[in-house]
C-alpha cells in the first residue's frame, strides 16, 4: 500500500491510477491524517450486464398525486 499527500497526489494523478489499475491501493493524507483512497475496482465492468433486468413504467415521468399541488 502506498501512502503520500496531497499535495504529491495532486501532481502524480495518472500515475497513481496506473498503480491502483495495477492492483495497488493508494491512501492520500493531508497533515499526516488519511483522508482519501484510491483502489482497483474489484471486478471488471461489462457492457450490457443489466440487459432485461432493468423494467421502467410508461407513466414513470407522469406526477404524482401526492405532489400535484406543488405543480400549480
Amino acid at each position: 500500500m502506498t501512502q503520500l499527500d496531497i499535495t504529491q497526489a495532486k501532481s502524480n494523478l495518472s500515475k497513481l491510477l496506473d498503480l491502483a489499475i495495477n492492483g495497488e491501493e493508494i491512501i492520500i493524507t493531508q497533515d499526516d491524517k488519511p483522508v482519501a483512497k484510491i483502489s482497483p475496482i474489484k471486478r471488471p465492468l461489462k457492457r450490457g450486464t443489466a440487459k432485461g433486468k432493468v423494467w421502467m413504467s410508461d407513466d414513470f415521468d407522469e406526477p404524482l398525486e401526492d405532489f400535484q399541488e406543488y405543480m400549480e
